[in-house]
């Protein structure tokens, strides 16, 4: 296999990823977390069905695509009552992934996208983007790999909510490591539900995420009982399918140069 056609970063070496600058692939950075799932679900749910999604995009585009190793952990202190869950705090969090994306500028690298599979991740995937296009001369984005597979799953779809440990990321576990699913405790949850806002963000109004041991003991919001390996097929192939579409609109987006409307001079000595 060439050089160029590995799309494992850390599989090539630095002689060989001159080699994928040169080429422009585009980078991807998967982020997920280590949190509870139910009693049906490891802890690994988010990172592993994230890393996934982003490692077949690299096959079907190799040509185009380096995936970084994943970032395994997020913004979980809502999960902390339940054991195992890690938490990141936000700060930190932020901090870490942008020196990554800097990193990957600092190379030459010209398109940067985080794919995130943490809802809670969501607001603070989007700052890194942004903080990476403001600090380098790279461009970076972020989107949840959940979003391209929205259609598919709302044409397969029994249940009503989808949230967390539920027919959906139940149903793509399945079709990804079947053997990994405690399926004699497949459960459903519901969560607190206002005219304006709920405990798990869920409303289209208000965000507010409750610390999930006041309303939930299960850790399930949705209906896994409906999840179904074939379910998670179209949503695994919807996701990929959908971002390999993006990283090819990604990779040709254009990177103009800036223009300076001033017409008197600017303090460009000054630093955010």
């Amino acid at each position: 296999m060439s050089t160029l056609q590995e799309y494992r970063y850390n599989r090539l070496t630095w002689q060989e990823m001159n080699d994928a600058i040169g080429a422009q692939k585009v980078v991807i950075l998967p982020t997920g977390s280590t949190e509870q799932h139910g009693p049906h679900l490891p802890l690994d749910v988010d990172v592993f069905l994230t890393e996934s999604v982003c490692l077949e995009v690299g096959r079907r585009a190799r040509d185009r695509v380096l995936v970084l190793p994943p970032i395994a952990y997020g913004l979980n202190r809502h999960h902390i009552d339940f054991p195992g869950t890690i938490h990141i705090e936000p700060d930190v969090f932020i901090a870490f992934c942008l020196n990554v994306t800097k990193s990957v500028a600092y190379h030459g690298f010209g398109r940067i996208l985080l794919v995130n599979g943490h809802g809670s991740n969501s607001p603070l995937i989007d700052l890194v983007a942004r903080k990476t296009v403001l600090e380098t001369d790279s461009l970076c984005a972020a989107t949840n790999y959940a979003a391209f597979a929205r259609g598919a799953f709302n044409e397969v779809r029994d249940t009503e909510v989808w949230a967390h440990a539920d027919e959906f990321e139940t149903s793509l576990y399945l079709h990804l490591a079947e053997d990994r699913v405690r399926k004699d405790k497949l459960t459903r949850g519901d969560d607190v539900m206002g005219k304006y806002v709920s405990s798990d963000s869920t409303s289209s109004y208000v965000r507010f995420n409750d610390y999930w041991g006041r309303w939930t003991q299960v850790g399930v919001h949705g209906d896994a009982t409906t999840a179904t390996p074939e379910k998670g097929a179209a949503i695994f192939d919807a996701a990929v399918s959908g971002l390999v579409e993006f990283v090819d609109e990604w990779k040709a987006w254009p990177l103009p140069e800036r223009s300076d409307q001033h017409t008197h001079p600017v303090q460009s000595q000054i630093r955010w």
